[in-house]
Parts: structure tokens; sequence; C-alpha cells
């Protein structure tokens, strides 16, 4: 894989998990009335759009998105599960794995 390649996966990685990271926030600010929760998913937000957008360079656009959207999607599922108290029912775990398998097939095929 080419260096770039390989930066941009890494940026990508990293946008995705502070997408985590700013949906999580955003739900302890309690609609913004808290002001550290808000401030952290606002500065999340934007560290993690910059770093998408700096993947794009180097990624297509249908792959990097879904890659991005995928890891926040399985991510903020699985935290609201171990930190949040929501359900772990086998349909929603089953539907997180064929997110996952997606993510995975589209980080394999590449371009």
């Amino acid at each position: 894989m080419p260096r770039e390649a390989a930066w941009a996966w890494a940026l990508l990685l990293g946008a995705g998990l502070l997408e985590v990271v700013w949906a999580i926030a955003l739900k302890q600010s309690e609609g913004f009335t808290r002001l550290l929760p808000s401030a952290i998913g606002i500065a999340a937000a934007g560290v993690s759009f910059a770093m998408l957008t700096l993947a794009l360079r180097w990624l297509p656009v249908g792959t990097a998105y879904a890659v991005w959207v995928g890891i926040g999607t399985v991510g903020v599922a699985v935290a609201g599960i171990a930190a949040l108290g929501e359900a772990a029912t086998a349909p929603r775990l089953l539907c997180l794995g064929l997110i996952v398998a997606g993510v995975v097939g589209l980080k394999l095929i590449g371009r």
C-alpha cells in the first residue's frame, strides 16, 4: 500500500473514532445545556470532519464516507451498550456485525 493510502486510512480511522466521541459528548450535553460536553462534541466534530476531508485526497468518496459513518455507527452503538445501558439484543448485534462486514469489505476492495 502506498504511503499516502496508508496515511489516508489512518486519518479515516481517527475521524471515525472522533465521530464516536462527538456523538457521545453531544448526548451528554443534554441539548447543549452543559458547556464541557457541548464544547468537546463540537471540537471533536470539527476535527473529525477535517480528518475526513484530508483522507478524501487519496480515497474514493463513497468508500471513505461509508467507512467513516460505519465506524461511527458501530462505535456509538457499542458505547451505548457498554456505557449507557442500551439494549444488546441479538438482532441489533447482528445488524452491527453486518455494518462491520461492509466496512471491512470496502477497505479490502480499496478503490
